[in-house]
């Protein structure tokens, strides 16, 4: 888009840009969602910024009225491979808090100055910046969702100091902690917990999605019953969290062992449900096809379930070749009774069906190959990769290359085409996947088609087609 195309999408207040670019206003001093209810400013008045961070950047502040920190993220930085996605994937998951700048310009292989160079030309803000913008979100939410005494809302979030907090919150807010706090209705407490509003551009079909996750569910781990909950395991411990739907927004519910796994927590649910998917521009290209389109038409909002662990969904990968779903829960669920962390006390009296965070690669790198009720040699299969992810031979982080991460995992004995391909979508959120062989897409594809041209969204693709399966069995 030019800017020319942004002011009209301004004027029309289209909510699907929200979180795409912001609006500035020189003469307020005021940046804002596309959508924003406001009087639409003269267009000789606005800027435009690809990020939030580069507004507060420029000096502009969070307008009260439309929230633009509270918008869905940007479906670009899914779908960019290079550089400069890998890098925000990786600041959205809280690296530069952290590990600092240093340790996420290792991760993705540039200079510090390198990496401030390609980020503030492509998106005008560097690492440092876009950090304080998602450290500021974490703290809003702490300030208006919980009754954290405020320096630790401070440090939670990532500040080194409690002035620091104040002094960046007002300059983004235009308000102390204290007045955002005594201004905000909170929703009604949950012990121990934080309550979130997901946001997510619409249509978007939640109860298939819900479904999904529901029927692939891992005893132990993950529960469901229309509402999802799972066992989280984060950089400072574990934590739980319910996802359900509500009148536009999805409810997430979390506990966690440690403040400061917010921002990383709620990375992993918006990519476990998509929720920065655009799904007008998956339908522009999928709606006409005459395969997917009559299921996209049946099933509007079809997202790509990711998940909120790849290395998790890579060993359920493995356990789940050539058999049935409920087989490889059944096994999945043998897995992490003898191999998963049992939740702490307080965590583990929150749900009866939770009981152990999933088994991590240490665990399995050193487990015995024969006593997992699978063959022999998928089991070696699956304790060696289990070795090469710990180690960091394999890497499926938030910034890792995919293409690279598909070429590692395929080195490695026992894992094919499917198993690679399907960590890559769900696992590391590519939406550009198909799984030519699975069966369940061989079945669904009855009749000629092209994938090639169902690009950028064939990983949208695979999903319908599964769920086209799931429509003529109710049929």
């Amino acid at each position: 888009m030019d800017d020319e195309q942004r002011y009209r999408a301004v004027r029309s207040r289209d909510s699907r840009f929200d979180g795409v670019f912001y609006t500035a206003v020189r003469t307020t001093g005021i940046y804002c969602r596309p959508s924003c209810p406001a009087v639409t400013p003269r267009r000789e008045n606005v800027r435009f910024y690809r990020t939030a961070a580069a507004a507060q950047e420029s000096g502009f502040r969070a307008c009260k009225r439309c929230r633009p920190d509270t918008v869905p993220g940007s479906p670009e930085w899914n779908v960019r491979a290079d550089v400069v996605g890998r890098a925000i994937r990786l600041i959205h998951d809280g690296a530069v808090d952290r590990g600092g700048v240093s340790a996420l310009a290792e991760n993705v292989g540039y200079s510090e100055r390198q990496l401030n160079r390609l980020l503030t030309a492509e998106v005008g803000a560097g690492p440092l910046a876009l950090a304080r913008a998602e450290r500021t979100h974490t703290a809003r939410v702490l300030v208006e969702t919980t009754d954290m005494p405020m320096a630790d809302v401070a440090f939670a979030s990532g500040f080194s100091s409690v002035r620091q907090f104040n002094e960046t919150m007002r300059a983004v807010f235009d308000r102390s902690p204290s007045q955002m706090r005594a201004t905000t209705r909170r929703a009604a407490p949950t012990p121990g917990g934080i309550v979130l509003r997901l946001p997510y551009r619409g249509p978007i079909d939640l109860e298939g999605m819900l479904s999904f996750l529901g029927a692939r569910a891992v005893p132990g781990v993950e529960g469901f019953d229309g509402s999802y909950r799972r066992t989280l395991r984060l950089p400072h411990g574990p934590g739980v969290v319910e996802l359900s739907s509500g009148s536009d927004h999805v409810l997430c519910r979390l506990w966690l062992t440690d403040p400061s796994d917010l921002t990383s927590a709620v990375r992993r649910c918006r990519s476990l449900l998509d929720l920065d998917a655009d799904p007008d521009a998956v339908a522009e290209v999928l709606g006409p096809d005459p395969v997917l389109g009559p299921v996209l038409r049946q099933r509007p909002g079809t997202r790509a379930p990711g998940h909120v662990d790849p290395a998790e969904l890579a060993v359920r990968a493995v356990l789940g070749q050539q058999v049935s779903v409920k087989a490889a829960r059944t096994l999945a669920g043998r897995l992490v009774s003898r191999y998963g962390e049992p939740l702490p006390s307080g965590l583990g009296d929150l749900f009866p069906e939770l009981t152990h965070t999933f088994a991590s690669p240490d665990s399995l790198a050193g487990a015995d190959p024969t006593g997992m009720s699978i063959p022999v040699s998928r089991g070696r299969a699956l304790t060696t990769m289990a070795g090469a992810i710990a180690s960091g031979r394999v890497d499926l982080g938030p910034g890792c290359d995919r293409d690279e991460a598909q070429r590692q995992l395929m080195e490695l004995p026992g894992i094919g085409p499917w198993t690679a391909g399907y960590v890559r979508m769900r696992g590391l959120g590519d939406p550009d996947v198909f799984l030519s062989t699975d069966l369940g897409v061989r079945q669904a594809l009855k009749q000629e088609a092209e994938p090639e041209a169902w690009s950028p969204w064939r990983s949208y693709a695979t999903h319908l087609l599964w769920a086209s399966l799931s429509l003529k069995e109710s049929a």
